[in-house]
Parts: C-alpha cells; structure tokens; sequence
C-alpha cells in the first residue's frame, strides 16, 4: 500500500489551501456565508460536488484528489453540504435511476434549491432497517403505489422539499427482498411532519406520516422490490461520512485551544496531565483512523469500491466525536451547567452541554455501533456468516 501523496497530489493541497484562503467568507451570517462559498466552489469548476463524476458535471477527482480535499475543507472548518441530495440520493439516481429522472433531479441537489430528507427508519425498524412495514401498493391500473406507514428520526424533514422513501411492496420471501425505493414530494397532503425535540434541545428530526401518499411510477427509482440493494450501497456512502474524520481533526485542535484558556491554578486545563492524556489518546485514536481511510483510499485508487472500512471508520469516527465533546464538557466545567439561550462564564461552555447531549445520537443514525460490529466480526474478522 502506498500511501505518500505524489508530486501531483501535493501540488492540488497547495491549490485548495489556497483556493480556502482567497475564498472562505468570514464574519456573515451563516446562511450567507454557505451560499457566498458554495457560489465560489461551482465556479472553480464542479468543486460544490467533488464526488460526482465527470459526466454529471463533477471535477474529475481522483481517490486521492478526493481525500485531499475533504482533509483541507474540515481543517478550516468551512460550510458543511446537506448531505442527503449531494452526497446519499445522487449517486443512487447516477447508478440506478432512469435518464429522465438524472435530468429531473439533479440539478436542483446540486444548486441547493430542493432540499431532500431521508425516509429509512421506523418504529421498530431502525438499526433492522429491513424490518420496515411502510406499504406501497401499485395500483390496479399500475400507474402509481398508494404509500401508506411512518417513517421517524426523518433529519430536516421539516424543511426538505423530497424524500428519498424506502417502502414495501412484498411480503414473500427474506424480509430484505420486497423493498422499493420511492421519491415524494412534501408537500403532498397525506405527508404529515411532527417535530421531535433531542436531548440536546434542537429540532433536527422529525416523525413523518404517510397517509394514501399516491407516488407516480416514474418516481421510483429502479426494480420494484430491488431497493435493499440500493440502500446497502447509500449507506455505505453515508456511513464513511458521518465517521467526520476530517471535521474531528478541526474539532480536536479547537478543543485543545479552548482547553487552553481555561485557567486551573497556576496552569491552563492543557497542562494538567490526566487532560492532557485524555487528548493524547484522541490523537492517537485519530490518526489510526485516518490510516484506515487512507488504506480504503488505497483500494480505491485500484479500481476498488468502498467495503466494511466503512463500518470500521463510522464505528471509531462517531465515539472520537463523542469523546471530543466530553472534553469540551469538561473544559467549560460548572458553566456548562446552565446550558441554553444564556451563556455564563466562558463564551464556549453555552454549546458544551447541548454539543455533548446531541451527539449522543452519533452513535446511532446510520447504523448503531452494534449493528457496525456485526458488519466487521462478519467482513472483517469471518467470524461467522
């Protein structure tokens, strides 16, 4: 496995630092500043979407190219892309969807101008996603399925235009086979959204009801009853994303300067060692992970596609971002008590108790961390089938 970056690969860091530098918006506000950036990345000539392929108006990145880029953007920390229309549903419709669905979609994942939600997990068909019982029945004239079910954890479904909907069509056979992959609007009116407030206190997801949803055959995205395959192959995709490597790395250093301006005594928090072992162990952890997507990146490299690294790097990525926010707790100490609109003592102690709190659920979405060990005991290790 090689993993030095060429002369080439170096020359491209130089040229997204340098890109970063000259084009990163500072001090506006937040939705400003994320359209002002994503403007500049289109320009450059299909950076917005570094994953999408040549014929679909991405930039031609190699694997290595790809890694690059995704380690510059989360060092400085810039505006992070919905990951559901870019990076989850696009590459389904790319691989398995019809021309006229390509057309149709995708230029407006790529401008930001629809936004989609996810429609996998259910009560009692989570972490066992091929549990679903949401039904879409065809109709007797075959031109649309009647969609009838719940579907909950649903992110942004609140403000998402589609969703991307995994339904059943069939009861015969393995519980995986039977399963559809539909897109529907929100704003039909058998689509009922209700908030779910988190731990944390935020509203980032939602239960959704689908009620007689009438869903025209031509949004269905491949085979009747071939949807757990192309599932399987979004989750892969989704799975290597949320592991946030490269976000983790931004967040350690920030943790560490925040650790920093906390005085204890004499000395700051960084200079206690029982912490600063704590952040030692995280930058160990850390780069082991980033060796582990650079041997994915190798396989990558040779014609290889994405296989239960994907696991390995969700499993590892979402405990360090949980371990990052428990040093941020402990850092912001008692003023981390009174969490909310209010911020008391230090600046960053407001979002250290609702950052530690949200990220519990890490862990979960995308696949608990049990179901990831499975994955890795079966894929991995072979022990067992």
């Amino acid at each position: 496995m090689d993993i030095e970056f060429s002369k080439e690969d170096l020359e491209f860091q130089k040229e997204v630092r340098a890109f970063i530098e000259k084009n990163l918006p500072t001090g506006t506000e937040l939705w400003t500043k994320r359209t002002r950036w994503f403007d500049a990345l289109r320009k450059k000539g299909g950076w917005d979407i570094p994953k999408w392929p040549v014929e679909f108006g991405g930039p031609g990145f190699t694997p290595t190219q790809r890694y690059i880029f995704d380690m510059e953007m989360g060092r400085c920390n810039t505006p992070p892309q919905l990951p559901f229309g870019v990076g989850m549903l696009a590459p389904i419709l790319m691989n398995y969807g019809s021309k006229e669905q390509q057309d149709r979609f995708l230029p407006g994942i790529r401008d930001g101008s629809v936004n989609w939600c996810q429609g996998y997990s259910e009560p009692g068909a989570g972490s066992d996603l091929a549990n679903l019982r949401t039904k879409a029945e065809l109709s007797e004239d075959g031109t649309h399925y009647v969609v009838n079910g719940q579907k909950t954890w649903t992110t942004l479904a609140h403000i998402a235009h589609w969703i991307f909907c995994l339904t059943r069509t069939s009861g015969d056979g393995p519980k995986q086979e039977g399963i559809t992959f539909l897109l529907m609007p929100m704003d039909d009116p058998g689509i009922e959204v209700k908030p779910i407030i988190t731990l944390g206190g935020s509203h980032s997801v939602n239960d959704v009801y689908l009620t007689d949803v009438k869903v025209p055959v031509e949004n269905r995205v491949g085979e009747e009853g071939k949807g757990w395959t192309y599932a399987k192959g979004l989750l892969i995709h989704e799975r290597t994303g949320l592991a946030g490597i490269q976000n983790s790395v931004w967040a350690l250093e920030k943790a560490k300067d925040t650790a920093r301006s906390v005085k204890v005594g004499k000395r700051t928090l960084m200079d206690v060692p029982m912490f600063r072992n704590k952040v030692g162990e995280l930058e160990a952890e850390l780069m082991a992970l980033e060796f582990t997507e650079l041997r994915s990146l190798a396989s990558a490299s040779e014609g290889g596609d994405p296989g239960p690294e994907s696991s390995i790097m969700k499993l590892k990525g979402t405990e360090i971002q949980q371990r990052i926010s428990e040093l941020n707790l402990e850092a912001a100490g008692i003023y981390a008590a009174p969490w909310g609109t209010q911020a008391v003592g230090h600046k960053f102690a407001r979002g250290a108790t609702s950052g530690y709190l949200g990220g519990r659920a890490t862990t979960i979405y995308g696949g608990a961390s049990e179901v990831q060990k499975d994955v890795i005991a079966k894929n991995v290790l072979d022990l067992g089938s």
